[in-house]
């Protein structure tokens, strides 16, 4: 996801061609957008790995069911349930060879298939009508989507049999009745379904095919490791890290969810320090450091000088990995920068979780102007769900107190946190069917590095939604309407982004699809993928 400065870069959004858009609007805060993994392995072969099946309920509280069957977990890699962006001695799931079972044809090709009905009575279009209640109590959310889940798929062993005899364009459907198995205990519709379930995906097939692909693997986790320790008796090879950059960056040009966030929130923070001499950004996932690029260049073009600019890049020290080195390389780096371009610098290196901090790793100086960015992190932070702790409320109230010029909030439109497992994967199916979309577009099915990319970058976070519980399960994504009242809560109010900043935007999407959509509501952004927003992106003061 490396960046590199140009001439050109001049505005603090980043560098986007001279076009238009078309704008929609979003019925509602619909129910995620993956931040490119720092791990997992080169895909390759490993032997088949039995597991003998212990079914768990959601969460805990339901007694283990261990049955004496096993299931065959041919995957390239494990999946663990590390933190999103983090590398682990596991790699992502599934294997080229074993996701290709059932779905080529004699030549070896991979067969194309209709990804899913769009029947008016299914899921999908029940997600849809929820839309406009999604700013509503949670209560209300899950207690009708659990309702019209059950209603579906609460079968008898007779009609599951059915259900195996669907024809393969109902993929979305047996994946959903699979998850519905998997969360009774069903193992009579579990020991149906999953054989057939491979051999209906494939990690270069149609986009459904291949997400559905890494949610069978998020299934059949599930069940080996009741989603707390996921494949931890498998020792895979890492990918080099150069390998992972390129991985990451590939997402990073194929789509244009981490531009959006990075220039709206660029966009924001300008707007927030103009004027202000000393600048100090606080940046709670610095990752490599790409996104503060531009926004250095910006600065440098300010009549009558650049300013002095801190940055506070916090990072875990699991990410290092991926960079070949600690945060002290995202220091030279942007130090390098912004010695090019003549602009006042220092950088504070914070190699811990967000969850961690504290005020006083933060050098807080009097009289500096204080920005604090949030680019598709915070729904890392544990909150009162997970842990009495709930450090994510913990968080906001310590930047509060710091009195920023601006908090920068950029975060997947999804609802995964608190809902219950059945709305959970269907949640998460509808999320990525868009993301899988939008990239099929930019790459061929058969590209080797689509597959690595997707593999590397999008799969553990599947996984992990899917398979993993409690603190395990690192991906909580809430929709806009509950981050507006937990920062309101926290003492922050909105503070709309620019007209500017919208144009910039309209302009990046026009070197995209035409498929993207743009909306604007009460000073706020979404990004979405056709119907469905993806990203949001916000400012708070």
């Amino acid at each position: 996801m490396a960046d590199t400065p140009t001439s050109r870069m001049v505005h603090p959004f980043g560098n986007v061609p001279r076009q238009t858009s078309k704008q929609f609007l979003y019925s509602g805060n619909s129910p995620h957008l993956c931040h490119p993994y720092q791990s997992a392995s080169d895909t390759h072969v490993v032997p088949q790995h039995h597991y003998t099946m212990k079914s768990q309920s959601s969460d805990a509280g339901s007694d283990d069911h261990e049955t004496h069957k096993q299931y065959t977990l041919d995957s390239s890699a494990a999946s663990g349930c590390s933190r999103h962006g983090s590398p682990s001695s596991q790699s992502s799931p599934l294997s080229h060879e074993d996701s290709h079972s059932g779905s080529t044809n004699g030549n070896g090709s991979p067969v194309s298939a209709s990804c899913v009905t769009e029947d008016p009575t299914d899921l999908k279009q029940k997600l849809k009508d929820l839309e406009a209640v999604m700013l509503g109590a949670d209560s209300e959310i899950v207690d009708s989507l659990e309702i019209s889940v059950a209603n579906q798929l609460s079968l008898d062993p007779e009609k599951w049999v059915h259900m195996m005899n669907m024809p393969k364009s109902n993929l979305k459907e047996l994946l959903i009745a699979c998850a519905r198995a998997v969360e009774q205990n069903n193992s009579f519709a579990i020991d149906l379904m999953i054989p057939e379930l491979r051999k209906m995906v494939s990690v270069s097939g149609e986009p459904f095919e291949r997400l559905g692909a890494y949610m069978v693997e998020g299934l059949v986790a599930r069940l080996a490791a009741s989603g707390n320790s996921i494949y931890k008796a498998l020792k895979c090879k890492e990918p080099k890290s150069s390998d992972l950059l390129s991985y990451m960056h590939f997402l990073y040009e194929a789509c244009p969810y981490f531009k959006f966030g990075y220039m709206s929130a660029n966009g924001a923070i300008a707007e927030a320090v103009k004027g202000e001499d000393r600048i100090h950004i606080i940046d709670f996932h610095i990752a490599q450091g790409a996104q503060w690029i531009s926004l250095l260049q910006a600065l440098a073009a300010r009549p009558g000088g650049p300013p002095f600019v801190r940055i506070t890049g916090i990072d875990d020290s699991v990410s290092s990995y991926a960079r070949g080195g600690g945060l002290e390389l995202v220091g030279r780096r942007l130090s390098h920068i912004a010695g090019l371009y003549k602009v006042p610098f220092q950088f504070n290196a914070v190699a811990i979780s967000g969850s961690e901090v504290e005020e006083g790793h933060l050098g807080i100086v009097p009289g500096e102007a204080i920005a604090v960015n949030f680019t598709l992190e915070l729904h890392h932070i544990p909150d009162e769900t997970v842990s009495t702790a709930n450090h994510r409320d913990r968080i906001l109230r310590l930047v509060k107190s710091l009195s920023p010029k601006v908090l920068t909030l950029v975060e997947q439109e999804s609802n995964t946190n608190t809902a219950p497992f059945a709305q959970r994967f269907a949640e998460t199916l509808d999320y990525y069917t868009a993301i899988f979309e939008s990239i099929d577009l930019a790459l061929p099915r058969e590209d080797r590095e689509r597959i690595n990319m997707e593999q590397h970058c999008l799969a553990r976070e599947i996984v992990n939604l899917v398979a993993c519980e409690g603190e395990e399960r690192v991906e909580r994504h809430e929709v806009f309407g509950k981050w507006k009242a937990r920062l309101m809560m926290a003492g922050f109010r909105p503070s709309p982004l620019s007209a500017l900043v919208n144009a910039t935007i309209k302009t990046l999407l026009q070197s995209y699809s035409l498929d993207y959509k743009l909306a604007e509501r009460d000073g706020v952004l979404y990004l979405g993928w056709k119907n469905r927003p993806l990203v949001v992106s916000s400012a708070w003061h």
